[in-house]
């Protein structure tokens, strides 16, 4: 790693690991807002609710994402 960056098959799943974060932070902020209001309560719950949402999205987004790219590959030009 002589210029500090991962080699490219690690791709595979530094993409996925990064949607996963950002996309169950969002998700899981916006449901709690949604149920509890924006209360110190709601802050407060957040962090666990995120916590599960990513524990669960992350592998199945590993696991799903071959055929996601099959699927895409379908009906999309190469």
């Amino acid at each position: 790693m002589p210029n500090g960056k991962l080699p490219k098959h690690y791709g595979a799943v530094v993409m996925p690991l990064i949607l996963s974060l950002l996309m169950t932070s969002i998700v899981s902020a916006i449901s709690i807002l949604r149920s509890q209001g924006m209360t110190a309560q709601a802050f407060a719950l957040w962090p666990s609710a995120w916590g599960l949402s990513w524990a669960i999205a992350f592998p199945v987004l590993l696991l799903l994402l071959p055929f996601v790219r099959r699927v895409t590959a379908a009906i999309v030009e190469a």
